[in-house]
């Protein structure tokens, strides 16, 4: 043969290999062991993950009972109740769901439970009766990242490690489109009709919705589920469970709720509140009370909310907000839409002001502690944070501006609508090509500053936030780029757009809370100056700074006063870093007569809109609606 013939040897006769040892010796580095504990790639890739481990001990009565249950157990109730959250209103049971990816790999738990919500005739077969909905439970950023990466285009890696993503045709609020159910409880209770943000539907017309949206959810082979928390005050905390379609919607509630701890999830049981966002799917234009494909409807009586034909995540966090303004008054507790920081003596500061006013930029402040930065509860204990997180705007956003929330656009941050560089895929801040609402929401503890828990005192000052495009209000007094021609913008409590009551309500509240508590209240406008938006300058952000410094200081106790003419207004003569000039505003414009103008005009503005506002009783006797019109502008 051809090997006996060079000299080989045969098959037969060849000296077997000896065994290669691959144990570990003393002395041999450990990253030449090449033994794996594993006899498949499932189990392999199954090693690279681990359970998470406890934390924190369970408290409460059920803490007891459910130390006992065992692990499936408690992950059979689990998904008991997300199938009673998904369950139909026309049929007898919700839908069957399992925890866990749709492809492949041993379902952890299945449930399928009769709900009681309403009487309703039951089908007993149909098509979504025979699948299963795979539930997506609670999963952290990384898990939410892989989601996005790989299933929803538009998403991307940004260069800091933040994800990217479109909320697609909508880049903001509907508020057109925002109803509200109104029935035996709430005809009473909410406000209604002429300013009001709330506009009514009936119960049928939202189980209508609430059926499409529910039917689409169950439709899908995977759903998200997120089951967290609202308010830091644990005495007034409220359980909201959130289920959604898009990783997106799922992170960006992550960061923007306060998230729960593993033992905190095991003894959640039924939420306070459920949102079901279906807002890949519209709805039908032919049901009442709808005006286009976009619906958001609250139903407090149900203690849900309906997202139809928008994907913009925003409409989540500031549902959430309105349920707060009607939870919240009813316990005696003030609802805010305001910023909120304290100084290291305890110092707590309020900051109130609608959006691009500054109240994230000024709350955020590296010499302060950040409770937060947009939505807050004033008790008879102090101040409490809404929220897990911050939404931040981004545009024309700069390190050298804003150091604290640019270090905070990180991995788990989602970057709303944002450009960025196809190859680098670093953002550019100043681009709008999408949208100039640009935003970032990120948790709260990516503040390096940041107290936890976001708790604190009775406030000291109360900063009411102003952007005064007519540039006739002053950069301080106690007590858009493009723009032609400003247009004034009020909003009762600096949200109106999310009061359910009649905002006689809250300012009785915050009056009353003031006194009590010695809060001093200042006027901050950070809009123009020199000029109306266009001819003048906007007033700079260093500057502003200052003015804040100098209130959370106390200098401006020991400032002189002038008194402004029409409004009435105490504007100090002084303030150390800032140019004087520009703290009389009639000394920045040149035409003077346009100035006095221009301050008439917006003074009529003033008295105009509270007229909507004096057919109300506000405090004993009426006496607060004379004092608050009394300090009005007189001319």
């Amino acid at each position: 043969m051809a090997g006996n013939e060079t000299g080989g040897a045969s098959p037969a006769s060849r000296t077997p290999l000896k065994s290669i040892l691959t144990e570990k010796a003393k002395g041999i580095p450990h990253d030449v062991d090449g033994t794996v504990k594993a006899q498949t790639l499932d189990e392999l890739h199954s090693l690279q993950r681990k359970r998470s481990a406890p934390t924190t001990p369970l408290q409460g009565t059920n803490a007891t009972a459910f130390a006992n249950l065992s692990e499936d157990e408690r992950q059979r109730l689990q998904l008991q109740s997300i199938s009673a959250s998904l369950a139909s209103g026309t049929r007898g049971t919700g839908p069957k769901v399992v925890r866990g990816e749709p492809q492949g790999g041993k379902s952890q738990a299945v449930a399928h439970v009769s709900h009681h919500h309403l009487e309703a005739p039951v089908i007993s077969v149909s098509d979504s009766a025979l699948k299963f909905t795979h539930v997506l439970y609670n999963l952290a950023p990384g898990e939410l990242y892989e989601q996005a990466l790989k299933y929803e285009k538009g998403s991307f890696l940004t260069s800091t490690g933040a994800l990217a993503t479109l909320s697609g045709a909508k880049t903001g609020r509907s508020p057109r489109d925002k109803r509200v159910v109104i029935d035996e409880i709430t005809q009473d209770e909410l406000w209604w009709g002429k300013g009001s943000p709330n506009i009514e539907m009936d119960e049928h017309t939202f189980m209508v919705n609430r059926e499409r949206a529910v039917d689409y959810l169950n439709s899908l082979e995977k759903v998200f589920v997120n089951d967290q928390f609202l308010n830091w005050d644990p005495k007034n905390r409220i359980k909201v469970r959130i289920v959604s379609c898009r990783a997106y919607h799922s992170l960006f509630m992550h960061n923007m709720c306060i998230r729960p701890t593993i033992e905190e999830l095991e003894n959640f049981g039924t939420p306070d509140f459920t949102i079901y966002n279906a807002g890949q799917f519209p709805c039908n234009r032919y049901t009442h009370y709808m005006t286009s494909s976009t619906s958001i409807d609250i139903n407090l009586t149900r203690k849900e909310m309906v997202i139809l034909g928008t994907q913009y995540a925003g409409e989540m966090k500031k549902g959430l907000f309105s349920l707060m303004h009607y939870l919240m008054p009813k316990r005696q507790i003030l609802s805010l839409h305001s910023g909120c920081n304290m100084g290291k003596d305890g110092d707590v500061a309020l900051f109130f002001g609608l959006s691009g006013t500054g109240k994230t930029t000024l709350s955020t402040d590296h010499n302060r502690f950040l409770i937060g930065d947009d939505e807050h509860c004033w008790s008879d204990e102090g101040v409490s944070n809404i929220e897990g997180g911050c939404y931040a705007k981004c545009i024309d956003l700069s390190k050298e501006k804003e150091v604290d929330i640019w270090n905070a656009i990180k991995f788990g941050t989602v970057l709303e609508n944002v450009v960025f560089d196809e190859h680098t895929r670093e953002v550019d801040y100043t681009d709008k090509s999408v949208t100039e609402n640009t935003r970032a929401a990120y948790q709260i503890e990516f503040i390096p500053n940041v107290k936890i828990p976001c708790v604190g005192p009775h406030p000291k000052n109360v900063i009411l936030l102003a952007c005064d495009a007519f540039g006739v209000l002053p950069p301080v007094a106690g007590t858009v780029d493009g723009i032609k021609e400003p247009t004034a913008t009020f909003s009762a409590c600096f949200g109106a757009a999310f009061l359910m009551l009649h905002p006689t309500k809250y300012a009785a509240m915050l009056a009353e809370k003031m006194q009590k508590h010695g809060a001093t209240g200042w006027l901050v406008n950070t809009g123009w100056s020199g000029g109306s938006a266009g001819s003048g300058n906007r007033i700079k952000l260093p500057y502003t700074r200052k003015i804040i410094d100098s209130i959370h200081s106390g200098t401006l106790w020991n400032a002189t006063y002038v008194k402004t003419e029409v409004f009435g207004l105490e504007i100090p003569n002084e303030i150390e870093g800032v140019p004087t000039e520009i703290l009389r505003p009639e000394n920045a414009w040149a035409d003077k007569e346009a100035y006095k103008n221009t301050l008439l005009k917006l003074a009529g503005l003033f008295k105009s809109n509270f007229e909507t506002f004096t057919e109300y009783k506000i405090g004993e006797d009426n006496k607060l609606t004379e004092e608050i019109r009394a300090a009005g502008p007189t001319f």
